[in-house]
């Protein structure tokens, strides 16, 4: 597959803003996963960098830079957060994974969850790694990830290449948003009534009973609800 001619990593879909609200991250985090970052320390003499752990292209300001396979990357950053795993740690496993799946957007990849676990537990049977363990658990002598990690991977439908192309997005318990590059230009839509949420919370914004808004998008009451109630927590 040339990815250059695959619109899932060559077209900016998100913005920062939004890539963060999609994967229920802080922009602020979001931006250092996309870009990198350099700190400096009193006493240090060298700044410490850090290089971009998800696809982002160039663009600018306050336009799309996020492609589809970044989104997709940055949702399993976000499992490997909330499993408990500091960014330095996940920054090694992500090293290891890439050089052992032998791709590149390895965190894209079919493989990541067909194998991922098994190599980062053969990793950490020949090191000592005490806080990537977090992201296995041993299961009738195997390695499996987390519970966490695992919740997460099964919102990622993948396409016969073995590529994400689908997400659906961890901003409700339920699998009821998705996004999906190929239709309405890569931005969540509900699952069941395809309507962007854009559009149904802006006619509930404007005033509009959840009823009448879910009836007229066709979407399923309890979807819109349990959206509203994620994204405009204190309208709900």
């Amino acid at each position: 597959m040339d990815q250059r001619d695959d619109l899932r990593f060559r077209v900016p879909l998100y913005t920062i803003a939004e890539a963060a609200r999609d994967l229920d991250v802080p922009p602020t985090t979001l931006t250092t996963w996309a870009r990198g970052y350099v700190r400096r320390f009193p006493g240090r003499s060298r700044p410490v960098k850090q290089p971009p752990v998800i696809t982002a292209l160039k663009a600018a300001p306050r336009e799309p830079t996020i492609p589809f396979v970044g989104l997709a990357e940055g949702m399993v950053i976000a499992a490997f957060r909330r499993a408990g795993v500091s960014m330095q740690h996940i920054r090694k496993a992500v090293r290891v994974l890439e050089r052992e799946i032998g791709l590149d957007h390895a965190l894209a990849s079919r493989k990541l969850y067909t194998d991922g676990a098994r190599i980062l537990y053969d990793y950490l049977g020949r090191r000592d790694e005490d806080e990537i363990r977090h992201l296995v658990e041993v299961v009738s002598g195997q390695g499996v990830f987390s519970k966490v990690i695992a919740d997460y991977l099964v919102r990622i439908t993948y396409a016969e290449d073995g590529w994400a192309e689908r997400l659906a997005l961890p901003i409700t318990a339920r699998l009821i948003v998705e996004v999906d590059p190929t239709r309405a230009f890569g931005q969540p839509i509900f699952v069941h009534g395809a309507a962007r949420i854009e559009d149904v919370l802006a006619r509930f914004k404007a005033g509009e009973p959840l009823t009448h808004v879910a009836d007229d998008f066709g979407v399923p009451y309890e979807d819109v609800e349990d959206v509203v109630r994620a994204v405009l927590p204190v309208a709900a």
